[in-house]
């Protein structure tokens, strides 16, 4: 006898399962799912908003070196890894509902910060530090959201379900990058008093409107997340949730995606400085926006072949790719003049597309490896080390020079398509998934 979807789950969600379908509401799992991948993509915008607004700093009177724009874009990929080691584990102890609230609410920080301290030249560079760092607690999000929604689905459905959050989500990054050189353009509604700058040929810049414009939509995120989350039983203390640090494939897991989102999102946030630095004239923006919109859309779409076909065999794959996109960049980028340019924005866009297919694999692996509870926290832990990729991205770009972080790079791709073949893919693996 078939028991109904939902038929014994309890009113106060205690007894819920996802494996179990009379303990299971796939209603409730998804539209937590809308709710956390609309907050998701807002953290995403507000953890980039400093890499689509430092490149015009010095536009409206700001008088900023290239290292300390690389510095202030390179900051928050340091405060969100951190503060994912701080987030992974929350979920079991906070529970969904208050953690995407106060995940909410601490958005404000930052986009206010911006929103006053790009108004005044004078703004010390270490107050401008201080707000990179602080606008990183939008990718810090991450490392509690996704933990949590793998709570809510049945490991056949999770990597659809990751995928569309994380995928979803990272379309935030795409979203600032595009919105900001519009929206400084013209007076918000409602914003009178905060008059615009003027850059050297006497444009009116409205650059405080790229942290402002994203405020009303945080306080709508807190207001949804507060009125229809519900938190389910999955509960463990600090000290339980250390075990996964004694599985080996916690550490693979982690290898993989620093390759996968660490490039993505380091990228992510210094493409157009990279750009503007190297060649000067190209529209850095534009394929700032362009190349984490396709890693995104990748890594949203490939969700479901995840759950049909295993993530391995889609890490593996996606991996070979970011190495040639790595080596492409890396021929074209050792001439160093403008006629190569089409050559090296065509690898880092294929860096960008393969990113998708690790990211989305990998997110499958961790909840079919792992048991439910560990699952959580293998995401959580991978997703804060991969967070660091901004900041390390950025401090390579500005120490050594592109070449060189690009051999690197090859390099690390070469590590994980040994370690994703081995590992989860070859005949005889021994964590097929």
């Amino acid at each position: 006898m078939v028991t109904a979807t939902g038929s014994e789950l309890k009113s106060d969600l205690s007894n819920w399962d996802p494996e179990n379908a009379a303990t299971w509401d796939p209603r409730r799992a998804w539209w937590t799912l809308g709710i956390t991948t609309y907050t998701m993509f807002i953290s995403f915008a507000t953890w980039y908003v400093v890499s689509a607004v430092a490149p015009r700093l010095n536009e409206v009177g700001f008088a900023l070196d290239p290292g300390q724009l690389y510095w202030i874009v390179a900051v928050p990929g340091l405060s969100a890894g951190l503060l994912r080691l701080v987030f992974m584990f929350l979920p079991p102890i906070l529970g969904s509902r208050a953690l995407v609230v106060l995940s909410s609410l601490l958005l404000l920080i930052p986009l206010l910060g911006w929103t006053f301290a790009v108004r005044s030249s004078d703004t010390p560079f270490w107050v401008l530090l201080a707000l990179a760092f602080a606008a990183g607690v939008g990718g810090g999000t991450f490392s509690g959201f996704m933990p949590s929604t793998s709570y809510f689905f049945p490991k056949r459905l999770s990597g659809t379900a990751l995928g569309l959050q994380a995928g979803l989500g990272n379309f935030g990054i795409s979203f600032v990058q595009l919105l900001t050189p519009w929206v400084v353009g013209f007076g918000l509604f409602g914003t009178a008093a905060l008059t615009p700058q003027s850059d050297a040929d006497g444009h009116l810049i409205w650059l405080h409107n790229g942290g402002l414009v994203l405020v009303p939509w945080v306080l709508l995120a807190a207001v949804v997340a507060f009125l229809y989350i519900r938190s389910v039983p999955v509960t463990a203390n600090f000290r339980e949730q250390m075990d996964i640090f004694r599985i080996k494939h916690t550490w693979i897991q982690t290898v993989l995606y620093v390759m996968g989102f660490g490039l993505f999102s380091g990228l992510s946030a210094q493409t157009a400085l990279l750009i503007k630095n190297l060649y000067g004239g190209p529209n850095g923006l534009m394929y700032a926006f362009i190349g984490p919109a396709i890693g995104a859309l990748m890594r949203a779409a490939m969700g479901p072949l995840c759950d049909r076909f295993g993530g391995g065999i889609f890490t593996f794959i996606g991996s070979i790719g970011m190495f040639v996109g790595c080596v492409v960049t890396t021929v074209f980028l050792i001439p160093g003049t403008v006629a190569a340019f089409p050559g090296v924005i065509t690898g880092i866009l294929v860096i960008f597309l393969f990113s998708g297919l690790v990211n989305a694999g990998t997110f499958k692996q961790m909840p079919t490896i792992f048991p439910r509870r560990q699952a959580g926290g293998a995401i959580g832990f991978t997703a804060s080390i991969a967070a660091f990729g901004p900041f390390f991205v950025g401090v390579l770009l500005s120490l050594v020079g592109p070449v060189p972080f690009f051999v690197w790079s090859v390099v690390l791709c070469a590590i994980c398509i040994w370690l994703a073949w081995w590992y989860y893919v070859r005949p005889g693996a021994e964590a097929k998934s």
